[in-house]
């Protein structure tokens, strides 16, 4: 009879919610991830240009983090994610709009706002940390992120779904976008974070003295490397796809796989870092993306795609949930809003810089070699690692 009572908690309940708000958020992010290159490429007499409406959400997020979370700062963080899913629904009616009117400059202004949703969801596993205790947190964080199932599977679907619905094509999957960004505003609605004490907002240490701490920037620099690199072939991924022959259909089930390997394992990267320590877990994320990167040189077959995004979407879980534990532990409740919008700015700003580059790269040095130069990044990450593990080491 204890059972029902913890599952029902009201810790539990909320970490629920945000979940299926992770879920919806995510089916929007991962729709325009499997569309946007392509739509963009309809829309563009640049085919270098193809993927800009992916780097204009991307934009969107990298400018609205630090914003988002100064205003959640003081208003909460449930009218700041209500907010962030209201703009979700003007991205996607936008992002349509500019199909319709075959105008890729409205189409990326659609995607920005889609981006600034972003910024304000990727709080919703720091709201997870805050309404958990100690012992839930890490497992807290990676449940909400396990939302990303759902957005693996409905994702593609939806943006395969939506793109032959209406006469432009695609303009069909970003209404879906926005019909699924009110679905996130009306789970948001029961959404309940604890505000820190009013006399501790704006008290705390500077930002300058939480960057200097070494897990801080390791934490930092472990979730931005996991984040870059999966961003830059994911985005390459339908573009280097379609080059090899492969069809639409074919790319969009290679973004499920990928997207399943990136939230599947949340259900027990929580249990994983309380056994193994954070660091591990990090480390292990860094050499799942090595594999990656070498089964693309395998070949160019299905199979050869479908292997290798599973390889990275399992790795960025790894370094990312494994990034985010991290951090939660360099910080004061008063530190909370500068300490996570700094990391979720950088982390932002890699992710506009790879999703830019992806369609540059691709087309200069073809999809191997794209991979190929990310191996001396995720050697660093890993240094990085092995140090902070060694410094620990030497002072316990």
């Amino acid at each position: 009879m204890a059972f029902f009572p913890v599952v029902f908690s009201p810790m539990h309940r909320q970490v629920v919610l945000l979940s299926a708000a992770q879920a919806l958020f995510q089916t929007v992010s991962v729709l325009v991830m499997t569309v946007g290159g392509l739509a963009g490429g309809l829309v563009s007499s640049d085919p270098r240009l193809a993927t800009a409406p992916i780097a204009a959400m991307f934009l969107g997020t990298a400018l609205g983090t630090m914003p988002a979370s100064n205003w959640m700062a003081r208003v909460g963080r449930r009218t700041g994610f209500l907010a962030g899913a209201g703009l979700g629904v003007m991205g996607g009616l936008i992002g349509a709009a500019g199909l319709y009117l075959g105008s890729l400059t409205i189409l990326c202004l659609g995607t920005l706002l889609v981006g600034v949703y972003q910024g304000f969801a990727q709080f919703y596993r720091f709201a997870a940390s805050e309404v958990a205790n100690d012992a839930f947190r890490p497992r807290a964080i990676s449940l909400v992120l396990a939302g990303g199932i759902v957005a693996a599977l409905m994702g593609p679907l939806l943006g395969r779904l939506g793109g032959g619905l209406l006469p432009a094509q695609y303009a069909g999957s970003f209404l879906l976008l926005a019909v699924v960004s009110v679905l996130a505003f009306a789970v948001l609605l029961g959404v309940k974070v604890p505000q820190p004490a009013a006399s501790v907002v704006g008290e705390g240490r500077s930002l300058r003295a939480i960057l200097a701490q070494t897990p801080y920037l390791v934490a930092l620099f472990g979730a931005a490397t996991g984040y870059g690199v999966m961003i830059l072939a994911m985005t390459a991924t339908p573009l280097a796809m379609t080059h090899h022959h492969h069809a639409l259909e074919d790319a969009a089930t290679v973004i499920q796989l990928h997207v399943l390997g990136m939230f599947l394992p949340s259900f027990f990267t929580g249990s994983l870092i309380a056994r193994f320590g954070v660091l591990k877990v990090m480390l292990a994320g860094v050499a799942l993306l090595s594999v990656h990167v070498l089964t693309t040189l395998t070949g160019h077959g299905f199979s050869n795609f479908a292997t290798a995004l599973v390889f990275l979407g399992v790795g960025w879980n790894f370094l990312y949930v494994g990034g985010t534990a991290l951090l939660t532990t360099t910080y004061t409740p008063a530190e909370r809003g500068r300490a996570q919008a700094f990391n979720d700015m950088m982390i932002f700003v890699t992710g506009l810089a790879a999703s830019l580059g992806a369609g540059l790269m691709l087309r200069a040095l073809g999809w191997q070699s794209l991979n190929l130069v990310l191996l001396p990044w995720l050697a660093l990450a890993g240094v990085a690692i092995v140090w902070l593990a060694i410094r620990r080491h030497r002072k316990s």
